[in-house]
Order: C-alpha cells, then structure tokens, then sequence
C-alpha cells in the first residue's frame, strides 16, 4: 500500500537527535536519541515496515546522559556513536562515545516484541573519544564511504580525527587542527564530504563555514558571514563536489560553490525561525529537506543548482519534428526551484530531519516534543523524477 499520508511515532521523552541507519540499505530505519534529565536516556530503534504502514520499535538503554547528537558506521550496521551529557565535580561535560547494539537487532528486517518498553536492552561500550584536554564534543562525522574505522569529532574548537581499532574498542587520536582567533570560538556542527576521496570536511561555527583538508589539516576554504546569525547545519550535494548548503539563525537556507565563495548561488527564504537541519537526497539532489523551530519540515525542489538542471532527455526517435523542435526549447530552459510541500504534523521546534538510507523517497523528521514522523516525497513528483 502506498500512500502519502505520515506515520507519526510519539516517543515519551524529549529528543533532537536523529540518524538513518547508515549500514542498512535493505530495511528503512532511523535511531532517535532522547533528552530526559530524570530517566535514563534511550536509543529508540525505528523500523518502518513500508507495505503495512507501520512502525516496529525496539528501545536500547544509554545510561550515561542525554543525548545531543547521534551518528552510524557506514560500514557496520551495529556501530554508532552518540555525543551526550555528563555531569562531573556540577560541571556539565558534553562526551562521546562509540557503542555497539545487541546482534539480533542490527539489521532492521525483524520483529518487535509486543511490549517492547519492557526488555529495554542495554549498549555496548565500545571506547570513549577521550576529549578532557579538548572541551565539549559536538558532532562525530564518519567517513563516509570507508570501512567504519575513520572518525573525526568537533570539539569546541578542536577538530580531531580519530582511528577506531581492535574491533572499534579503541580510539587513537591520529591527527587534530584547532580553530585560531579573537573569543570563544566553537564548533556548532560539520559535514564530511563523499567526494575527493574523502579528503575534505566542512565545519560551521558562529556564522562561518570553512573547508578542510583531512590530511593536512589545513584550511582550504572559508566563507565568513555565510549566514547573519550562527550556522546550525551543512550537507554535501552527493552528485555535485563542490557543492555546500547550509541553514541557520537567519532562517535562511544557502547553497554554496566551494570554489567561488563570495556570494551563494541560490538562498531559500521558506522558514520563519532558525534553521536547524538542511539534508540532500542522496539520490534525487534536486530534492533538499529542511527542519526549523518554526515547527516545519520543508521539501524543496532546488533543479537548477542539480546534476539534471534541464530535466531528463528524451530519446529522439520518439519524438515528431514539430515535438523535436518543441522539446529542444524545452531542454535548453532550467527547470524551475519550487518548494514541493510543507509539512506541519509537528508541533514544537523540528531539531532534525533525514532522508532515509533505504528508500530515497522516505524521510523523518523529529521535534523536540519526542514527535517523529515519517514521510514520503508526493507521489506526483517521485513519477515526474522518475519518468
């Protein structure tokens, strides 16, 4: 059964933290990580099952604090990390930590027990990315097309790259670059992109955005005032190497050309309120996702800065001489950005959207009321990509 309606899953805590399940490319699932200050926090592992409509949950325990960011291996479906909370000597610490979920749950194909909330399984400890000479960790990016072994982790004004070994039991610190200049300069979030071999990563703090490269850990890029007010996220066109957007406090969304800097090539002004999260489809790179404190979650569809900015072309034998004619002036047009549809199931700040790694037309959003709901791309439009 196929239909664009959204399935809503109400989680009782409150959360920011979502991730698809990276590994998995046969089953659709996301790992929501929640924010409670009185209970121990959770991992919830959602499973959509596509043909009934329907969400099979599975909770795993995460004892040691709220979490703030969660990420997946590329290359393990039973590895992730997760940056949270921790209290020591009434200082708040913000850690991270590389864990591993029980085998029977990671691969996302299973069902879940009635009562799932019951038999809450508890994570693995795998290693600690040991960050006490480096401040609060904000993000863990992995490598994204490697074997699950390359980390790098943001932490306040530190980027540090670390190589996970013995089975992702330890965590050796390989190399770092720290932010030079005047004030408290910290990190709000990084991208690692999946071209140049994995060489580059993107970082935003207060209102710039910077390039690295990973092996020199040298800056190779950097757009100051890319936003008016801090930057909340960035994301890589997966088709497209040079290719950046970012969002942020100025509810604006922005797509960069890494090699010409100076000014945005194209800015999306649909949000009302600070923009939390902009995601690329992985497939479709016309299709951007946005989420805002504005309680929307917004579909774009951003064709002229895509890989198939005239549309597809259509095969010449099909076509009579006055459609020839009409088609080539057709194909010579750039297609129109539009926005596709706003979606307004949340009721509190959206802090997270994806696209998930399964199925290119599904995508969840979470507000922080512990809200998530999963969607899919109007079916309209998925036929008018695909045909």
């Amino acid at each position: 059964m196929e239909d664009d309606a959204p399935v809503i899953y109400g989680l009782e805590f409150q959360a920011r933290a979502l991730t698809p399940q990276t590994a998995e490319t046969d089953a659709i699932r996301f790992l929501v990580g929640t924010q409670s200050l009185r209970y121990d926090n959770q991992i919830h592992i959602i499973d959509f099952d596509d043909e009934n409509n329907i969400i099979n949950k599975n909770v795993l325990l995460h004892q040691v604090g709220e979490i703030w960011h969660i990420s997946t291996s590329p290359a393990d479906k039973g590895v992730l990390a997760t940056c949270y909370n921790k209290t020591s000597d009434s200082k708040v610490m913000t850690c991270a930590a590389v864990w591993r979920m029980p085998k029977e749950l990671e691969s996302g194909s299973h069902e879940s027990p009635d009562d799932s909330s019951s038999n809450a399984q508890t994570l693995e400890l795998l290693c600690h990315l040991d960050n006490t000479a480096h401040g609060n960790m904000a993000c863990v990016m992995w490598e994204p097309m490697g074997d699950g072994k390359k980390i790098i982790s943001l932490a306040d004004n530190n980027i540090l790259m670390w190589d996970l070994q013995e089975s992702s039991a330890k965590a050796v610190l390989s190399s770092s670059a720290a932010l030079e200049g005047k004030g408290q300069l910290k990190f709000t979030s990084g991208r690692w992109s999946p071209h140049h071999n994995c060489t580059q990563i993107a970082t935003a703090n207060d209102t710039t955005v910077r390039g690295w490269d990973t092996r020199s850990m040298r800056q190779i890029y950097c757009i100051e005032n890319a936003h008016g007010q801090l930057v909340r996220d960035l994301d890589f066109n997966p088709n497209k190497q040079y290719y950046l957007a970012s969002c942020g406090d100025d509810c604006k969304v922005k797509f960069w050309d890494t090699r010409n800097v100076a000014e945005p090539v194209k800015t999306l002004e649909e949000h009302s309120h600070w923009v939390w999260n902009v995601r690329y489809n992985h497939s479709h790179d016309q299709l951007i996702l946005t989420g805002s404190s504005d309680s929307r979650v917004i579909l774009s569809n951003m064709v002229s800065i895509s890989s198939e900015p005239f549309g597809h072309m259509v095969d010449d034998d099909e076509l009579s001489d006055q459609e020839d004619q009409h088609q080539e002036e057709k194909i010579k047009e750039p297609l129109q950005d539009s926005v596709i549809a706003t979606y307004e199931e949340h009721e509190d700040s959206v802090y997270a959207v994806e696209w998930s790694s399964a199925d290119p037309w599904l995508f969840a959003s979470l507000s922080y009321d512990g809200r998530l709901v999963i969607n899919r791309v109007p079916r309209a439009l998925k036929y008018h990509i695909l045909l």
